[in-house]
């Protein structure tokens, strides 16, 4: 023990004290015992609720729910991928709970990206607070959207890791790539994962150039090869998780549609209208600089000094007043839809970013540049079509993913890292003073000139008007919508001038270190809280104590309505529900009671989703009767919820005589407008085989009953006097839904665009269907293999890197 260099840890152990600290202060409400109320965790909670369910009385993954949608697989929703066993370094970093340890690992991840590129500790702690504040990380905190905010927080030390390996520590290097990709894998957020890609590629063809001008070809393609070893591992350890989403991806709306209709908008994913809905708008991206340069979000606290106060005031008195502007919906005016709040990147880190594009080396000046500017014209979207349609067209895997204003975590990742390492080179005193002050004094000029205007003429360009003030002037008048304007104009303004403030404090600390007057310790010191004070008076904004509930009311997410108890009361639960009282395919509250016709989820299947545009939204009640729908819940008159039976649902299965073939998912989708589903079933060519030639007739004396129900075993009985064609309310998926009768395996084939069916023969039958997709259970013996021997290797190459390292710091002693 005496000779471990215990100094040498020393500030790493500062820091990661100091991050504990910081989470903790921030999050303070989480140590008094209460759980944050977010809105995307509360709908997790409805449309997984029979998963869960199951999970819990079985100790089995159902892998399929019925809650929503009619029935959809369970892999984007809650399923447990249990055979990678990197889970328990997973759950080793969040040991402090949710959302604490996000902060932490974002926090942690950056600071080890920075001492990767070089960075003293105390730098890299000062650039991990810069990293991990940014507004946006804790707007998706704010939101629930757990999943994402654990990938953002590992795309640090990926790509950290990557770097080191083209460095020549290609093992060291390879292993922290590995484990964290491995990590952000686990997470399953395909999104920033693909983004993560992206920072990769970038990098890599930048590398690939300096090599081609160097010649160092032998290294480049060592590394190379080694981080391909590396990322296989990690593909392998979830690979379980990876195949079943690739599988359904092919079905869900994030892959093509059969249909031909709006093929102008129609892509090999999502359709471009709904991948670029939430699109930033060009102006906008200056809300890194400004954080409320559109207006902030959707909810805004106006307060009392404002123009909507006085209108209110005026109007209606102060105490309507008061309450109106508290969460007031309408002073953001950007491009998108609505927005909970900016992506603000912090004042001082975009100064420090623009000093980095004078002092930083070519090699890694121009891929963080690069990947910024990428990042900030993708996050544009239908703003910027060239390159948008560009991508969603031609470049793999990009338009199965929605929202393109995320792409702005690449400009997350770089911005800050850029600025850092711009810090650095001042504190390295590599650059030559008159070079670093003629950087210093042009940075100060841009940044600062830039916050300068909008804080002195913010109306110049602008007449802060938005799509919403048209529904405004009806509701209130062209005298409200003049408030409004005149507030918005104020905000931007206002944080204009608070933008410009901390540019200038930041410069001049870094001035008083570059004229020898503040020691490097200070200086970082004032930099740090000068950053926190910044980030964290914005991030309050949107993510405060507020946000937090007790436990007892985050155990119970949705109460039950008068509705919901009417229909509970059906000693048959095996039916489905459509809630019109609520926003019908944008709810999962209707999923946490019952088997839902609606729900929530941006990957539902492709053929569902089409069902709803065509058939679904136009009220075609043949089809909601084939879909079993037994209730309908509406808004009664005493605007509370009520339940209305509908006595021609079809129930689980039933028999019918006649069937129509058709050629393709167009006229298969149109025959569901004219057509009985009772009598008839609409059949694919491609599934003729199973019924061309035959006929049926529905005997009177045959009938089909649900036996037992599981999400992922339905057991039938059938009685048939001669062969039937059996239609059931279940939607049709061919990876896993596997049908039995008398325990043999059956053939099953898609009827009416959606549903299974099944020829039974003459007699008394059993039939089953059980789901069990080979990618789930195949894959998981493979994450199993993978992460076993991925974990070897890493605890080799770490304790190897360890020796090596005491001994250097033993012979130096």
């Amino acid at each position: 023990m005496k000779n471990i260099p215990f100094k040498k840890f020393y500030p790493h152990l500062v820091s990661v004290i100091l991050f504990i600290a910081v989470s903790y202060t921030y999050f303070t409400p989480q140590i008094e015992g209460k759980v944050m109320q977010q809105g995307d965790k509360t709908t997790f909670l409805g449309m997984s609720k029979e998963v869960r369910d199951f999970r819990d009385e079985t100790g089995e993954e159902a892998l399929w729910t019925n809650s929503m949608f009619g029935g959809m697989p369970a892999y984007l929703i809650s399923v447990q991928y249990k055979n990678n066993l990197v889970k328990y370094v997973d759950r080793l970093l969040k040991f402090m709970g949710r959302p604490a340890n996000q902060l932490f690992i974002c926090l942690l991840g950056f600071y080890i990206a920075l001492l990767i590129f070089g960075a003293r500790p105390w730098l890299s702690a000062v650039g991990a607070i810069a990293f991990a504040f940014s507004s946006y990380y804790f707007i998706v905190i704010a939101a629930g959207h757990n999943t994402k905010v654990f990938a953002i927080a590992y795309m640090s030390p990926i790509i950290a890791g990557i770097y080191l390996t083209y460095r020549g520590r290609v093992l060291l290097g390879a292993a922290i790539t590995a484990v964290f990709l491995t990590l952000q894998l686990l997470a399953n957020h395909l999104q920033i994962t693909y983004y993560t890609l992206i920072i990769v590629v970038v990098y890599g063809m930048v590398e690939l150039i300096f090599t081609i001008k160097d010649k160092s070809y032998p290294q480049f393609l060592k590394a190379t090869g080694v981080l391909i070893i590396a990322a296989i591992l990690a593909v392998g350890s979830n690979f379980s998780s990876i195949w079943t989403t690739y599988e359904y991806g092919k079905y869900s709306m994030r892959g093509e549609t059969e249909l031909t209709k709006d093929e102008a908008n129609k892509t090999s994913g999502l359709d471009k209208d709904y991948a670029t809905a939430w699109s930033y708008g060009v102006e906008e991206t200056l809300t890194l600089l400004i954080p409320n340069f559109k207006g902030g979000g959707g909810d805004v606290n106006l307060g009392k000094n404002s123009a909507v106060y006085e209108f209110f005031e005026t109007a209606q008195g102060p105490r309507y007043a008061s309450q109106v502007v508290q969460h007031f919906p309408y002073l953001y005016w950007g491009a998108q839809p609505f927005t909970s709040g900016p992506v603000y990147m912090g004042a001082i880190i975009i100064f420090l970013f623009v000093l980095g594009i004078y002092l930083l080396d070519p090699k890694i000046k121009w891929w963080l540049i690069a990947a910024t500017v990428l990042s900030i014209v993708l996050a544009w979207g239908k703003n910027f079509p060239l390159v948008t349609n560009f991508f969603l067209d031609y470049v793999p895997g990009y338009n199965k993913f929605r929202a393109v204003s995320m792409t702005l975590v690449v400009a997350q990742f770089t911005i800050p890292l850029m600025g850092m390492l711009a810090l650095k080179k001042v504190m390295d005193g590599t650059v030559e003073k008159q070079k670093l002050m003629k950087a210093f004094k042009n940075s100060l000029y841009i940044v600062g000139g830039i916050a300068l205007f909008f804080a002195i003429l913010p109306g110049l360009f602008f007449d802060f008007s938005a799509e919403s003030d048209q529904r405004i002037i009806a509701q209130g008048g062209q005298a409200l919508v003049d408030a409004i304007h005149e507030d918005r104009k104020a905000f931007l303004q206002r944080d204009a001038f608070r933008s410009l403030i901390f540019i200038l404090l930041a410069a001049g600390a870094i001035w008083a270190y570059i004229s020898g007057k503040l020691k490097t310790k200070y200086t970082l010191l004032a930099l740090g809280v000068l950053i926190l004070v910044d980030m964290w008076s914005v991030d309050k904004r949107y993510l405060n104590d507020n946000n937090f509930v007790s436990k007892r009311e985050a155990k119970q997410p949705f109460q039950k309505t008068r509705a919901d108890q009417q229909i509970l009361q059906d000693e048959d639960p095996n039916f489905r529900v459509l809630n019109v009282a609520v926003n019908t395919f944008n709810d999962a509250s209707t999923s946490y009671f019952h088997k839902s016709i609606g729900g929530y989820h941006g990957a539902k299947m492709q053929r569902y989703q089409d069902l709803i545009d065509y058939q679904i939204s136009q009220n075609n009640m043949d089809v909601l009767n084939m879909l079993n729908t037994k209730y309908f819940i509406v808004q009664g008159q005493d605007n509370q919820p009520v339940a209305q039976q509908n006595p021609e649902a079809l129930g689980n299965a039933w028999f019918v005589e006649n069937y129509r073939i058709v050629p393709d998912a167009d006229a298969e989708i149109d025959a569901l407008s004219d057509f009985n589903p009772e009598k008839e079933a609409i059949v694919d060519k491609r599934f003729a085989h199973h019924v061309e030639g035959r006929e049926f007739t529905k005997d009177t004396n045959s009938y089909i009953k649900l036996l037992n129900y599981k999400p992922n075993h339905l057991v039938y009985e059938a009685k048939c006097a001669e062969d039937e064609l059996a239609v059931f309310s279940e939607i049709y998926y061919p990876k896993g839904w596997n049908a039995f009768m008398d325990d043999k395996p059956a053939e099953h084939f898609r009827v009416n665009y959606v549903l299974r069916a099944m020829v039974i023969p003459e007699g008394e039958h059993t039939i089953e269907f059980k789901f069990h997709p080979k990618s789930y259970f195949i894959g998981n013996k493979i994450s199993l293999a993978s992460s076993i021997i991925l974990l070897l290797l890493f605890v080799a190459i770490i304790g190897k890197e360890l020796f090596l390292y005491l001994s250097k710091i033993k012979q130096e002693d």
